[in-house]
């Protein structure tokens, strides 16, 4: 059942996420709304509509939340290969979506100041570098003239 459901929110997330499965919607919409004064605007025009959307936006719930679920998964799949695979990195962080909500929060504040001492490292060594360049020579300016007696000027430095 799994694999079926699987196979079929793939297939059917690729089809409704396509540009003609939207033009298809606009086409339905529009001739609901031209079909209007046909049936009087009716309750009964107005329940198909309700009806049909209220169908449609319960079924895509679940595919779109299975779609995303897989994806969310495959994403840590790849994020805990490269953990792995970096020497140095903190193998910890495997399976970091398992972690209780305590705990990503802890980890979460660690990151914040490990940034801000970053940032912070980061502006004084521009600071140094600031200090340690020499100020730039003013450039002078050389008038001459040029086969047609026109002058031009080049800036040296």
């Amino acid at each position: 059942m799994n694999e079926f459901f699987r196979r079929f929110s793939h297939a059917a997330s690729n089809v409704v996420g396509s540009s003609w499965a939207f033009l298809i919607a606009v086409i339905v919409i529009a001739t609901w709304a031209v079909s209007g004064p046909i049936f009087n605007f009716s309750d009964t025009w107005q329940l198909i509509i309700n009806t049909g959307t209220t169908i449609i936006t319960f079924l895509m719930v679940f595919l779109i939340q299975n779609t995303q679920n897989r994806d969310a998964k495959a994403i840590h799949l790849k994020l805990d290969e490269l953990l792995k695979a970096v020497e140095g990195a903190r193998n910890n962080l495997i399976d970091l979506e398992d972690m209780a909500d305590e705990e990503l929060e802890e980890l979460q504040q660690e990151f914040q100041r490990v940034r801000k001492k970053y940032d912070l490292d980061n502006q004084n060594d521009k600071d140094e570098v600031k200090i340690k360049k020499k100020p730039k020579r003013e450039a002078r300016v050389k008038k001459q003239h040029n086969n047609s007696g026109t002058k031009e000027t080049i800036k040296t430095t």
